[in-house]
């Protein structure tokens, strides 16, 4: 099932949540800094070991002080218009990040909307991508969560599910 939320991803009782993270997995702005702070210092420290994140591909640390358990960090693209391969790369971070929740036993995960803050990307463009991949890997999973931050990016997730469900 696919359940579109408008809540605090750092709040979330679930197995894991992905990061919108930056490549130093250090800590951010947006939803980063968020799940930085939500998670204590430990959650730096040991990001320091992991050697960073290339762009599209993922890593997993411990929730600290999180209510999940887990976080799977990703690094999504920076908008340039379209034509420098960020879809397949924002794609990349949404199949990578399913595929390691599964490769854990992880049955439910809860996703950000990856690259739509200071990263530029398009959010309904962006919608697009993440809900095609979640709908590829949602039979694998009791629960895949589109955590919005505001309204009107729910309305944008509801809207683009509601039309992927009609045109089945």
């Amino acid at each position: 099932m696919i359940d579109i939320r408008q809540t605090d991803i750092t709040t979330l009782r679930i197995d894991v949540i992905v990061n919108a993270a930056n490549t130093s997995l250090l800590g951010g702005g947006g939803v980063d800094g968020a799940i930085h702070r939500a998670a204590g210092p430990k959650l730096r420290a040991f990001n320091k070991t992991l050697g960073g994140c290339e762009v599209g591909q993922v890593k997993l640390s411990p929730g600290f002080e999180l209510a999940a358990d887990w976080i799977i960090h990703t690094v999504g693209p920076v908008w340039q218009g379209g034509m420098q391969g960020e879809p397949e790369l924002l794609a990349a971070c949404y199949e990578n990040a399913l595929q390691l929740a599964l490769e854990k036993g992880f049955k439910e995960i809860a996703f950000p909307a990856i690259s739509t803050g200071v990263y530029g990307y398009p959010m309904v463009a962006a919608t697009s991508v993440a809900l095609q991949i979640m709908k590829q890997y949602q039979p694998a999973f009791t629960r895949i969560i589109a955590c919005c931050f505001s309204s009107s990016d729910k309305a944008i997730y509801e809207k683009q599910l509601r039309q992927r469900r009609s045109s089945l």
